[in-house]
């Protein structure tokens, strides 16, 4: 039995080990390549989004950054997978948790940063000047440009895990609603139960869409400093 609404962010654990790892093996299991000659129905709609979604991040992107495209997509999926697949009932889902999409955000970001300082260090400190930037206002820009430069990578992992923490709870409170009032108005409960059919729905795209967001952003990090 849950005790708090927040258990279900808890890593379960079996004979002390996290089961985190166990929930991060379904995603490779699923995209696994085929060693099929002809491809079926589900190959085929993967290869047909996964180059649709990397032909829209990389258009902008110059020859340098592309090289960063597997990475980057694989990145996606992963996330991805792991978004949907916590929606199932009895499952856990590990991008709920900060540390995991920390883990994830500031190796990426630091590695985009890296680049620029190695390739064009003129290009990528100049962005934490704007040009003709008045003398007086020099210093002080420099350290919010500083400050909303580190801000980055922990914005794209309280966004991912704000967004999923929250949809995740929002289903809690609504289907312990529908089960209460089941019992003392079934037409009250019928109606908290479309709204959770409806929430469903709705978190549904939630997961596609912040796994998409987290690497768009990282794309603009890329293409700053390409």
């Amino acid at each position: 039995m849950m005790i708090s609404f927040f258990d279900q962010f808890m890593s379960p654990a079996l004979l002390g080990l996290p089961l985190v790892i166990l929930a991060m093996l379904p995603p490779l299991m699923l995209l696994s390549p085929t060693k099929q000659w002809l491809n079926n129905r589900l190959t085929t709609l993967q290869s047909w989004a996964l180059l649709n979604i990397t032909k829209q991040l990389f258009i902008p992107i110059n020859i340098s950054g592309q090289k960063w495209a597997l990475i980057l997509i694989t990145l996606m999926t992963f996330l991805l997978t792991m978004n949907l697949l916590g929606l199932l009932p009895y499952t856990f889902t590990p991008t709920a948790q900060l540390s995991l999409n920390m883990a994830l955000a500031v190796p990426t970001w630091l590695a985009t940063v890296l680049l620029g300082l190695r390739t064009q260090p003129t290009m990528s400190l100049g962005h934490l000047l704007p040009e003709g930037t008045p003398t007086l206002l020099i210093p002080p820009l420099i350290i919010i440009e500083t400050i909303s430069l580190f801000i980055r990578p922990l914005a794209l992992g309280v966004r991912l895990t704000a967004n999923l923490t929250a949809g995740h709870l929002l289903i809690q409170l609504i289907s312990t609603a529908a089960l209460v009032l089941m019992a003392m108005t079934p037409t009250l409960a019928a109606l908290t139960a479309i709204v959770l059919l409806l929430l469903t729905l709705l978190e549904v795209a939630v997961a596609m869409i912040q796994a998409y967001v987290f690497i768009l952003l990282l794309t603009l990090y890329l293409q700053e400093n390409t």
